[in-house]
């Protein structure tokens, strides 16, 4: 009998990734990474985060289309994640294509139009959860105020990878998870439903609002051939890429997850009969995700990460473009990287909070303890990276952790991989061993979790025998 495979795809802010996971082993069998290069010039500076969708959709045809055509044939079913809180929107009714013509551009979870005075106007949401700028749901309240003619052309919105698995199985609705559901706000995870009373008594247009189904479910099937996947194919409704992150390494409940791509997050389990708290607290580091079934992740999730690195690259990029010196940003970073590793300390202080973080909003970035001799590229990147750990280490300080008796850190994220120095300011900034999982990334998490579904399956099925 020939091997059958899980297609995981991960939808990100800066890439796509494929992988192939093999049912019986479990193993990656093939895999695949594409930058999207989508994002959209902020025109109107309104603070707006926008992505081009045909790019997104573009770029993951290509990175599936990279992956063996023989393996492809024999996928069993597909799993996708991706960014969370961000908005889509579309006419249901055609069931989704790739060229686009009837979605929109992707409002991404960094977009900052909703000021914290147009948040405050908006109703108290009946839910453990605040709402931030780039949440969905506060997205769509800008919109209802500012570009109300906007609204009027889509019947549905949902996240990216929604409208990924609407595409492919052909929905004429959108089927969204309570993963995604609650990183948009107005959403009570303990009742599993949105907060219908309160947003239409304030007029917001409940047809846009995605039907919920349980995490780990299937959504349909594939409505045709894709890449030399049959048509037919189980597709499984989309999952947030964090708790996919989790989902890939999290293999112990003493285990804490950190992962640092785009964002960083630091996240434990928490006990099986935890319930979170009946409403919003907005102050705090620390939140409380929906995982799987009934469970909570506790989660220190700063929004700022690797894109403080990735804003200092570009800041030194266009420095040297006005002084005539071109360099590409992978080079700039490479040596960046160089330099602060022969820099093994700095006395610098860097807070790289340039985008504020949801519980301090007004949070923004400082350099200090400036002097004529620690001003070098070496100690100002290590004083970044620091900085990002230690921001992240005071949402979510080594005390809690040990107090939830987490005795090991497991690390992973695209920023981390790829960077010594973060992961050595890792291990300064908390007590707790440092390991890396092998294959700690979200698609692979979202094949994983299909995977354990199909045997789940499988199992019932020969006991029923």
């Amino acid at each position: 009998m020939s091997a059958t495979y899980i297609l995981g795809l991960d939808v990100g802010t800066t890439s796509i990734k494929a992988v192939l996971l093999e049912t019986e082993s479990r193993s990656v069998a093939a895999r695949q990474s594409l930058a999207t290069t989508c994002d959209i010039a902020d025109l109107n500076a309104i603070q707006a985060k926008e992505q081009n969708t045909v790019r997104i959709l573009d770029t993951l045809n290509r990175c599936v289309g990279l992956l063996p055509g023989d393996k492809l044939q024999h996928v069993c079913s597909i799993g996708v994640s991706g960014q969370m809180h961000g908005v889509l929107f579309w006419n249901a009714q055609s069931g989704g294509d790739w060229s686009g013509g009837n979605f929109s551009q992707l409002i991404t979870w960094q977009d900052g139009r909703c000021s914290e005075s147009f948040l405050s106007s908006l109703p108290k949401p009946d839910s453990h959860l605040s709402v931030a700028t780039g949440f969905g749901c506060a997205t769509i309240f800008w919109y209802m105020k500012h570009r109300p003619e906007f609204l009027k052309d889509f019947t549905v919105a949902g996240t990216i990878q929604d409208y990924v698995v609407s595409m492919l199985c052909g929905l004429d609705r959108c089927l969204m998870t309570p993963q995604n559901a609650a990183s948009w706000g107005f959403y009570n995870t303990s009742s599993s439903q949105w907060n219908v009373d309160i947003l239409n008594g304030v007029g917001f247009p409940l047809r846009l609002l995605p039907e919920c189904v349980p995490s780990g479910q299937l959504a349909g099937h594939t409505r045709s051939d894709w890449h030399g996947i049959p048509a037919g194919t189980p597709v499984g409704a989309a999952l947030g890429d964090f708790q996919c992150a989790v989902y890939s390494c999290l293999s112990a409940k003493t285990d804490a997850v950190l992962n640092i791509s785009t964002s960083a997050q630091l996240a434990f389990a928490m006990p099986a009969d935890f319930k979170p708290p009946k409403s919003p607290q907005p102050d705090s580091s620390v939140a409380f995700f929906p995982y799987f079934g009934s469970t909570y992740l506790a989660v220190a999730a700063a929004l700022n990460g690797g894109n403080a690195l990735g804003a200092f690259v570009d800041m030194l990029g266009g420095w040297m473009r006005e002084l005539g010196v071109e360099l590409k940003e992978q080079s700039i970073y490479e040596k960046m990287i160089a330099c602060a590793l022969k820099q093994e300390n700095s006395n610098l202080v860097v807070r790289p909070t340039i985008l504020g973080e949801r519980h301090d909003p007004f949070a923004r970035g400082q350099v200090t303890n400036i002097t004529a001799s620690n001003f070098s590229l070496g100690h100002v990147t290590r004083a970044l990276c620091r900085g990002i750990l230690e921001n992240l280490a005071s949402m979510m300080p080594a005390e809690r952790l040990r107090q939830a008796g987490v005795d090991r850190i497991v690390g992973g994220g695209s920023a981390l991989a790829r960077n010594e120095v973060l992961r050595q300011e890792v291990e300064r900034a908390f007590a707790q061993p440092l390991i890396y999982g092998q294959n700690a990334d979200s698609a692979v998490g979202v094949a994983s979790v299909f995977c354990d579904r199909l045997k789940s399956s499988e199992d019932a099925a020969s006991m029923g025998k």
